[in-house]
């Protein structure tokens, strides 16, 4: 086991109890609907857990964003000169009691974790036949089989649009086709939050990013198999939801200067 993996295993552990917990509730349903759901569910309780750090986020970079202007009249004032820049610019961040670091910390925060439920569902193949491979992170031998042979429409979760037959195809491309939209939708909406660049580069690395991670996940969810793709699709959902409630709460005409702590 490598070092990442040992680090790594109780956040691969909490989230196979979490997924085992969810599809318990949902058990009983007709088909494999039990773990349809509990991937769905799975999604939406780590989802709500991690709101809070993602609106302590937003309003890092809203408040980031209101100083730009600011921030612009010093880069004219100090031009050539980036240690009277570096300083002014610290100093206005300080006298308006922001941190340009602080939306970084909810990031690396959820990273550990949505890497845990992408290694997770991934883990779960039928090829794994290993007795002792099938029971890490808490799973049984029946747990891991019937986790691995579920299906969601006949196309199992295990399977890839690239590797399955019409059944998987239709369904992966179904999803697929969501988690492209919802990833496009997120990202416009996130960019028209923090206003159109003006420097052309940026512009140029915003256009980049609205176009360029949708078709990255086009790509990647042709390969994936059809239970990754729908925990990123639900989590697309979700992440849009979010960002709307988040506007919706902090409206631009609304803000007021806030104190972030890193």
């Amino acid at each position: 086991m490598s070092v990442l993996s040992a680090l790594m295993s109780p956040v691969y552990t909490g989230i196979s109890k979490l997924l085992l917990l969810w599809q318990s509730v949902w058990d009983g349903l007709p088909g494999d609907w039990s773990w349809v759901l509990g991937i769905v569910f799975l999604v939406l309780t780590v989802r709500m857990a991690l709101l809070p750090l993602f609106a302590r986020q937003y309003r890092s970079q809203r408040a980031v964003h209101r100083l730009q202007p600011r921030i612009k009249a010093l880069r004219a004032e100090h031009q050539g000169d980036a240690l009277a820049l570096g300083t002014a610019v610290s100093g206005l961040y300080k006298d308006a009691g922001v941190s340009p670091y602080a939306s970084f910390l909810p990031l690396l925060l959820q990273v550990p974790i949505f890497l845990g439920m992408f290694h997770v569902l991934r883990h779960l193949r039928p090829t794994i036949t290993d007795p002792g491979t099938q029971m890490l992170y808490g799973w049984t031998v029946e747990q891991f089989h019937d986790a691995s042979h579920a299906t969601l429409l006949g196309a199992p979760l295990a399977a890839s649009f690239s590797s399955g037959g019409p059944a998987v195809m239709l369904v992966a491309a179904v999803l697929i086709t969501a988690m492209v939209t919802t990833t496009f939708l997120t990202t416009r909406l996130s960019m028209a939050q923090n206003g159109p660049a003006e420097d052309p580069r940026q512009r140029l690395v915003q256009r980049l990013m609205r176009y360029g991670i949708p078709l990255s996940m086009l790509v990647s969810g042709v390969l994936f198999p059809v239970g990754v793709v729908l925990y990123w699709t639900t989590t697309n959902v979700f992440a849009l939801g979010q960002q709307a409630w988040l506007s919706r709460r902090h409206p631009v005409a609304r803000l007021e200067p806030v104190a972030v702590e890193v």
